[in-house]
């Protein structure tokens, strides 16, 4: 378990222990080394409020981990939305944590070589490329956070029957043989026409070691190809002589990672809806995906954030206020105000009053509509790029940084 935590070795973890067999054998593993290595240890549990069951299995965990002298909190999920509800509590799942987390980082989870297996047929299942079919690695991040998989080598079947001999305590959620849901009708199929779960497993680790040579071609030519527009901006610039001449995989990858810069996602878009996006920049024309813009203009392609996404994100003026997850303002000289994306009415209200953005003639208009201003009511009271109204500070993202970070291998 250690050796996974890489040489800057945490002082203290979060485990997410849900009171299935998996989870509640990894909280006694870990209980146990953390006490011989002197690393604290917190535990969670996510109560997603969807089966009348879940408080008392909540207090199962609870139970267990103050047994072994830890603290346990639990985490409450009730804003359940239509749709896919699994991905939704997945997503929710790992928003808590993360908050939860703060200064700790590092969460144990209990994925196991058969969540593995399942994983890797779901994704081939939605046509995913080689980054999806590399599936779980061992040590990743996701939403601030140090992901850790300990038990990804080991066998449900090992973990239960570790549980069952030592007589920890644990719960089987129906949804697991439900097979309404995706992830259960792929675990049906693993046994199947030579679908174990060694030989997934070992598909899914020559698919990582692919991802990674992939990943380090695309991030050294994007060292090449891309530059930050500046100006005040997010927009970032790929060089379109340059970009046309690489190899279609390389191409993909960084747009994919340009995109996902561009928007904040947590995740880049899938393989089919990139593969036309590229198409269409390639041919001259705009994408809009994955919450950001491409644009296609002269000797440079443009990604930026998309100005519909952010034209519901609202925050109150103030010291250091975070806007769209991703741009710093310190308006506190503003009082009584509104952090608002210009928009296509702020740039009017700028030219109306003589006032003027930053003149590159190559960069499209619709960029600066999804930079943030400073609004009270429908009254645009000051934009910094066009030095228009009282002085602020703005930390604007590097997002040609940030494109490089997505490209870097797991």
């Amino acid at each position: 378990m250690g050796t996974l935590l890489g040489p800057d070795f945490p002082t203290s973890l979060g485990l997410a222990v849900s009171g299935g067999g998996d989870s509640m054998a990894m909280l006694h593993l870990a209980a146990g080394w953390a006490n011989r290595f002197g690393v604290g240890v917190r535990v969670a549990t996510v109560d997603h409020g969807l089966r009348p069951e879940s408080a008392e299995e909540t207090r199962l965990v609870a139970d267990e981990a103050h047994g072994l002298g830890l603290s346990h909190d639990t985490l409450l999920w009730r804003d359940q939305p239509k749709g896919n509800l699994q991905d939704a509590a997945r997503r929710a799942r790992y928003r808590l944590l993360s908050a939860w987390l703060a200064e700790t980082r590092h969460l144990l989870v209990a994925h196991t070589a058969d969540d593995q297996a399942e994983t890797l047929l779901m994704r081939l299942a939605r046509g995913s490329g080689v980054d999806g079919l590399s599936a779980m690695q061992p040590v990743s991040e996701r939403d601030g956070m140090v992901l850790v998989r300990p038990l990804l080598g080991e066998r449900r079947a090992s973990l239960r029957h570790y549980a069952t001999t030592l007589h920890i305590p644990f719960v089987d959620d129906p949804s697991n043989v439900d097979d309404q849901f995706g992830r259960v009708r792929m675990r049906q199929l693993i046994g199947q026409e030579g679908l174990d779960v060694d030989t997934l497993g070992a598909t899914a680790r020559r698919m990582s070691r692919a991802q990674e040579a992939l990943s380090l071609r695309a991030l050294s030519i994007a060292r090449t190809v891309l530059r930050n527009a500046g100006q005040g901006t997010d927009v970032a610039m790929i060089d379109r002589d340059a970009f046309a001449r690489i190899e279609t995989e390389t191409q993909m990858r960084i747009l994919a990672a340009t995109l996902q810069a561009a928007s904040g996602a947590a995740y880049r878009p899938r393989e089919a809806a990139l593969e036309a996006g590229l198409q269409t920049v390639l041919d001259g024309g705009t994408v809009t995906l994955h919450g950001a813009v491409a644009v296609a203009r002269g000797q440079w392609i443009f990604v930026g954030r998309e100005p519909k996404a952010v034209a519901d994100c609202k925050e109150p003026t103030g010291e250091k206020v975070v806007w769209d997850q991703r741009w710093t303002l310190d308006t506190t000289a503003i009082p009584d105000a509104e952090i608002r994306s210009l928009g296509a009415a702020g740039a009017q209200q700028l030219r109306d009053a003589g006032a003027t953005l930053p003149q590159n003639p190559a960069l499209p208009a619709i960029f600066w509509q999804a930079q943030p201003a400073v609004w009270r009511g429908n009254r645009l009271v000051a934009c910094a790029p066009a030095r228009f109204g009282p002085r602020y500070d703005v930390d604007c993202p590097d997002t040609c940084g940030i494109c490089f970070s997505h490209l870097k291998p797991h």
